[in-house]
């Protein structure tokens, strides 16, 4: 690795080389809201004074904001630093990942990264910082990795010791209660022509629950629960998917049931997993795609590679506002870069290799999650030949009514095609509702049967 990362990850060595599968012991745990935030970033900015201390995130909605509005931007007088174009990329190589190299390279005349000031955004409710804390020394993974006890609401691994721990960061990291979720996705052609597909989702977070108890997940055995019916183009309008994630996936795997209007049926749908193609994705992304990474992590070895200081889509304001038309967004061969914000941040680098004897379309994942929020920014996807396959960026903001952080738009680059697809389209659509209120009953077959006859 960079010799950047190597200087960043020697703590986490130290931490590995005491025991791979060690909890945090008591005095590591002290450290959280102190020299470490409340979730195990570092406070403290870069010696550069490139990274800002992190004070807290965004603590107050910009004025006149409401729920229900589109973010306003809180960030908007800053301007851009530099850009990063295919002609200066060599003198930033060492704050981007390969895949985002690739993608200067696949497109040296439209591809641009503008690089903005620093703003460590990211904030959380209390409730979930005193969580994280409470668990810190108790949770515990499970079933090789497969799953997770002793954890509810909180970052059940604020100071990782191993990848797998990490990735259960991603995968449990707070994005508020419930939700439902408006817009779509599209994947342009070489050309830029492009089809809208809508859906409508909810979903509910049990492990986010302020009443959520380690002891009643693991009754339960249930994450979360996901629902998403598709309302465009006419022809796969009422197709919908039901999926319940489980917190124990070796003791009940991931359980998946899909409505097809055709047949006017529910049915069990086991491989709505791994790398079955994504719903109407033209296969250019998987199922575990979808947040960058969702599901049983059993197929891949697990190695936290350290930290490293990035350039990575941020406070994506710009490219959320409801003032843009999606026509102004998608583009040939990638998203219209004036839309984009890239910050320099620190983030965890975790590679995922896949096990022998087992089958997926990507040979090697390596993953950069934010320090800050736990999320997946970007992911550089190898095929089984050992060849960049696809290129991942979330571009993120802070939902500050909730608070959270997470990704506006994912964008999948697949460098064979040269196409990518774009989900979490909504600057046309109604804002994200996370006040909504959900229950169990919302989330039965029968439920979605509802859902796609509607």
């Amino acid at each position: 690795m960079m010799k950047k990362l190597t200087l960043l990850a020697s703590a986490v060595a130290m931490v590995i080389s005491c025991s791979a599968l060690a909890k945090i012991t008591p005095e590591q745990a002290a450290r959280l809201g102190q020299d470490l935030t409340p979730i195990g970033a570092e406070r403290a900015g870069n010696a550069e004074g490139t990274i800002p201390e992190w004070t807290g995130g965004i603590l107050t909605p910009p004025a006149g904001f409401q729920p229900g509005d589109h973010h306003p931007d809180p960030f908007a007088d800053d301007n851009v630093l530099f850009v990063i174009d295919s002609s200066n990329v060599n003198q930033h190589r060492d704050k981007l990942s390969p895949g985002q190299i690739a993608l200067f390279e696949l497109y040296p005349d439209t591809f641009k990264m503008p690089v903005y000031p620093t703003r460590r955004s990211a904030s959380f409710p209390q409730y979930f910082y005193d969580a994280t804390k409470e668990i810190a020394t108790k949770a515990e993974l499970i079933e090789g990795g497969n799953g997770l006890a002793n954890a509810a609401i909180g970052i059940p691994f604020p100071i990782p010791s191993n990848g797998l721990e990490a990735i259960w960061n991603h995968i449990v990291r707070y994005r508020g209660v419930s939700a439902t979720r408006n817009g779509g996705q599209a994947a342009p052609t070489a050309s830029g022509a492009y089809t809208f597909i809508g859906f409508d989702e909810q979903i509910m977070f049990k492990y986010s629950h302020p009443d959520a108890t380690p002891e009643n997940l693991m009754a339960e055995n249930i994450l979360f629960k996901f629902k998403q019916s598709v309302t465009s183009p006419a022809r796969l309008a009422g197709t919908a998917l039901l999926v319940h994630e489980t917190m124990d996936q070796v003791a009940t795997p991931r359980q998946a049931w899909t409505y097809n209007t055709g047949q006017r049926r529910v049915r069990r749908a086991p491989n709505v997993a791994y790398d079955a193609p994504g719903t109407a994705s033209d296969g250019l992304r998987t199922t575990d795609d979808f947040d960058m990474f969702n599901g049983s992590p059993d197929r891949y070895n697990w190695e936290l590679k350290g930290k490293k200081e990035m350039y990575i889509p941020y406070n994506s304001y710009k490219l959320h506002s409801n003032e843009l038309r999606y026509s102004d967004i998608l583009m040939p061969g990638h998203i219209n870069p004036e839309h984009t914000r890239y910050e320099l941040h620190r983030v965890w680098v975790v590679e995922a290799t896949l096990k022998d004897g087992m089958r997926h379309v990507y040979g090697k994942r390596v993953f950069y999650i934010d320090e800050d929020s736990w999320q997946i920014h970007v992911a550089d996807l190898y095929d089984n030949r050992g060849d960049l396959y696809r290129v991942a960026m979330a571009h993120g903001l802070n939902y500050y009514e909730v608070p959270t952080h997470w990704s506006t738009l994912e964008v999948f680059h697949d460098l064979n095609s040269r196409r990518y697809i774009a989900l979490g389209l909504d600057n046309e659509h109604p804002m994200y509702d996370f006040s909504v209120t959900l229950s169990d009953s919302d989330f039965t077959p029968a439920a979605l049967r509802r859902e796609g006859v509607r």
